[in-house]
């Protein structure tokens, strides 16, 4: 990998969201894993991370920032690669995990954990891994971290999509549980209507105590 390819804008890839893979498998990587994490900014609920190694014969355009997708695309989307051959590992941190280690420190666990779980899907670790944002996985693994890694490597955003759609759907299991939150609408997000809730209702058991917003309220 060219010293600075970290630091390349999606403009500068001109669109090609397969440039790092390729350089990669180049080097004779075959095994190229994205990785995300969704669910950093929530008061309430998991953080989950998602490890993706796309096939070779896969429609790399196809795979966007899950952001920029609108749910139902989402869905579809994360449909096609459950039925792909891609090799997927999701991870989990909870909200005790994230309330006792902060919430980077659970990110890089869930990631952590995505990682693991892909690499007993495949029978062995993965050669390589391309990761969103500033911070390295704490596992063994040679990476390279892509600030806004969505734009830059299909691979991150097939991971992005698994990731978020997992985490929407633990939200939706959480909503039936505790119906006062409205979880379904935000996903634990802090909006304005979430906020009122847990000031009329108090913290549930999945909300992050140590959160500004959650921990003001805490008996």
């Amino acid at each position: 990998m060219p010293a600075g390819a970290s630091l390349l804008s999606p403009s500068q890839l001109g669109g090609d969201t397969f440039f790092h893979e390729r350089r990669l498998r180049q080097q004779g990587l075959l095994r190229i894993a994205g990785v995300d994490e969704a669910g950093r900014g929530p008061l309430a609920g998991p953080v989950t991370a998602a490890c993706v190694i796309l096939p070779p014969d896969s429609d790399f355009s196809r795979w966007k920032d899950s952001k920029k997708l609108a749910p139902a695309r989402r869905e579809r989307l994360y449909a096609e690669l459950r039925a792909s051959e891609a090799f997927i590992g999701v991870g989990i941190a909870s909200v005790e995990e994230i309330d006792l280690l902060n919430i980077l420190q659970a990110s890089l666990l869930a990631m952590r954990r995505a990682v693991e779980t892909c690499a007993n899907c495949i029978e062995q670790l993965p050669d390589f891994l391309l990761v969103d944002g500033l911070f390295k996985v704490p596992i063994g693994l040679r990476q390279l971290t892509l600030v806004k890694g969505e734009s830059k490597s299909a691979s991150i955003a097939a991971a992005s999509i698994v990731a978020k759609v997992v985490r929407d759907h633990l939200m939706a299991e959480y909503h039936v549980q505790y119906p006062q939150y409205n979880l379904l609408q935000h996903k634990g997000y802090p909006t304005q209507a979430h906020r009122a809730a847990i000031a009329e209702h108090g913290p549930s058991p999945i909300h992050r105590q140590s959160f500004r917003g959650v921990r003001e309220f805490c008996r």
